[in-house]
């Protein structure tokens, strides 16, 4: 079983996924080339953010996986920002389409929205999470969307919030964290890679449904995890 996973942020997803993967599926391993793919591994790249990974980096990625036939799965890993789930997954496949790409037919294509963004995500684990908020910045979020208590993939941004969703969401969690002396940023998302953040997130969406975009991430490991032990000898 091997997998190519390309992500749109060339810092945080580069620094969170892998981790999370190898609690997830500790049995797949990471190369650093595609030329090293054997069994069990997954190779990852970073497309630079939307619409690069796009325009830029889905051609010559699929053309590498048909190159050297060893890939099971093409997963492409992008934030929904200000458009809808669905309309995100459409734009990728009209561009496929459009652009007449053609991946193998050996290789399944999905598709991760983070919606809407990976940082939503994160927004989902409750434990972090101050009610009684010292910051003023951290007061008035939560006072225009309480994450603790609403779904964090619902919540857009202030009217008078000047950058998008995403950032706003993005600023949201730093506060959050920065309310518990954590510093955390693009480049530096060290605290949200850890398993036991990773477990209060899975345990948000068991508990109430909530970031719904973040289920197929874990539903996409746990069926890598099933296909891959199913493969090992008795």
């Amino acid at each position: 079983m091997n997998v190519y996973f390309l992500v749109e942020g060339r810092r945080t997803e580069m620094k969170v996924y892998p981790k999370w993967l190898s609690l997830l599926v500790p049995e797949l391993e990471r190369v650093k080339y595609v030329q090293d793919i054997t069994t069990n591994n997954y190779y990852i790249f970073s497309g630079g953010g939307f619409p690069a990974l796009l325009h830029n980096h889905l051609r010559n990625c699929i053309s590498e996986i048909n190159a050297c036939d060893t890939f099971n799965y093409l997963v492409l890993c992008l934030d929904a920002d200000e458009e809808s789930i669905a309309a995100r997954r459409q734009e990728v496949m009209d561009f496929i389409h459009n652009e007449k790409i053609i991946i193998n037919p050996f290789t399944q294509f999905e598709i991760i929205v983070q919606n809407k963004c990976i940082e939503t995500w994160f927004l989902g684990n409750r434990k972090i999470f101050k009610q009684n908020a010292e910051r003023s910045l951290l007061r008035n979020c939560i006072a225009f969307y309480n994450v603790k208590e609403e779904d964090p993939e619902l919540m857009n941004k202030p009217a008078d919030f000047d950058a998008s969703v995403s950032v706003f969401h993005s600023v949201y969690l730093q506060e959050i964290l920065a309310e518990r002396n954590i510093h955390y940023n693009k480049a530096n998302p060290h605290v949200v890679t850890e398993q036991h953040f990773l477990e209060k997130i899975i345990e948000r969406h068991h508990k109430t449904g909530h970031i719904a975009s973040f289920k197929h991430f874990i539903d996409f490991c746990r069926q890598i995890r099933i296909k891959i032990q199913e493969q090992q000898p008795f």
